[in-house]
């Protein structure tokens, strides 16, 4: 059992730590003051800094510096995406109400579409996946053709936050193409593992995030070609092209482009480094628990999966119990599900998928980072037969009768 410091992190799916270049390039900036909307040289030289990060950031990722927005981090990217664009093609032409997505995606764009339906009579369409959670391209070219002119986006995002299946976005973007309907994705997931180029995709917009790769929590940028124009949702000093309106934070934006800088570097190496580590995990896990399923794609390769993620499903557990039981061996993971109001729902994602209420809420995501290595996954690996009994044993039916 790992000491208090000795800690197993296994949930860089949800935030991972900063990269020294990310710290470094955040200390320096924050000994500094100035405005980046200011005129004078405290205030250039912010306005420098940002520059210089929004061209680093837009060279690493396959867009020009002028298409990268600035926000406050994925969710509010994927607000202004979907809102923005909504909004902007409604006041172009009132008869596009339709809005078309995937069945998966994270709440961050899942949770404004429905706001969209209940306030703005947008006609949210969600698009059905496959056992592995792809999305099921007839159905979407069918949602999409059998009335395009009525459709004001497409968003799917480019890899699944839960199961870690790749979407096909080329084919997405090649259907709504024939149409011109502007499609965004989520690529926060994709972005650290996947080459992910914007002016490659077919994309309008994209959502990336600096806390999943090495960067700072609180900062994140909407990648969107200049013709779309979103609408705002924040109104004031009009930076940021008039799209997102506030003080620029210098010194997270500053880490932000060097953790992309970092992670483009590492990328390829990365990726196989997280195979090698989930594979071993894996396979560990199903020699231990021959019962546990892996979900999702469980094909390697940029097309098919993400390489770090694992998640599993513990037939006769409870994946709450799971993590909590974990937990107190040391090793940190996550669910597959939502927590509302304090009570444990079942994922969607896996809901999507086929899965019923009891498999949905008996599920373990594990997602390895730079940092972790083999002794990791070996400890996690040590702890999960007592604690699969445990789990298990507390889910029988004659243990929640009593």
């Amino acid at each position: 059992m790992p000491t208090p410091d000795q800690r197993v992190y296994l949930d860089h799916a949800a935030t991972t730590p900063m990269v020294p270049e990310a710290i470094a390039a955040m200390t320096e900036q924050l000994a500094k003051v100035g405005n980046a909307s200011s005129l004078h040289a405290a205030g250039r030289a912010a306005r420098r800094t940002v520059e210089e990060s929004r061209e680093s950031i837009a060279a690493n990722i396959g867009a020009r510096p002028s298409e990268v927005v600035f926000t406050s981090g994925g969710t509010e990217a994927d607000n202004l995406a979907v809102k923005g664009i909504f909004w902007r093609r409604q006041a172009v032409d009132t008869v596009r109400r339709r809005v078309v997505s995937s069945a998966v995606e994270h709440h961050a764009l899942l949770d404004p579409l429905t706001w969209l339906a209940t306030h703005e009579g947008a006609d949210v369409t969600p698009t059905p996946v496959d056992a592995t959670g792809r999305v099921r391209i007839d159905v979407l070219r069918e949602s999409i053709e059998r009335a395009p002119d009525e459709v004001a986006l497409v968003s799917c995002m480019w890899a699944n936050n839960e199961v870690g299946t790749v979407q096909p976005i080329d084919a997405i973007a090649a259907i709504v193409g024939e149409y011109g309907i502007p499609l965004h994705s989520d690529a926060v997931q994709a972005l650290s593992v996947l080459p992910v180029s914007f002016a490659d995709s077919g994309l309008d917009a994209m959502t990336i995030s600096g806390h999943k790769i090495g960067g700072p929590v609180g900062v994140g940028a909407l990648v969107v070609r200049r013709e779309l124009d979103p609408i705002p949702l924040l109104h004031g000093g009009g930076q940021e092209r008039d799209v997102r309106s506030g003080t620029l934070d210098v010194a997270s934006i500053a880490a932000f482009a060097a953790a992309i800088e970092v992670m483009v570097d590492r990328r390829k190496s990365h990726a196989e480094h997280l195979d090698a580590l989930r594979e071993h995990l894996v396979t560990g896990v199903r020699r231990l628990v021959p019962d546990a399923i892996v979900n999702g794609d469980e094909r390697s390769g940029p097309t098919h999966r993400l390489p770090n993620i694992a998640h599993l499903t513990f037939p006769g557990c409870e994946g709450d119990s799971l993590l909590m039981l974990l937990d107190a061996q040391g090793i940190e993971c996550s669910t597959g599900s939502a927590c509302s109001a304090g009570v444990p729902q079942a994922s969607h994602v896996l809901l999507a998928m086929g899965y019923d209420d009891a498999s949905a809420r008996g599920s373990l995501r594990f997602s390895p980072g730079a940092q972790t290595t083999e002794q990791d996954v070996d400890a996690l690996l040590a702890a999960l037969p007592e604690v699969h009994a445990r789990a298990r044993a507390a889910s029988a039916p004659d243990q929640r009768s009593a």
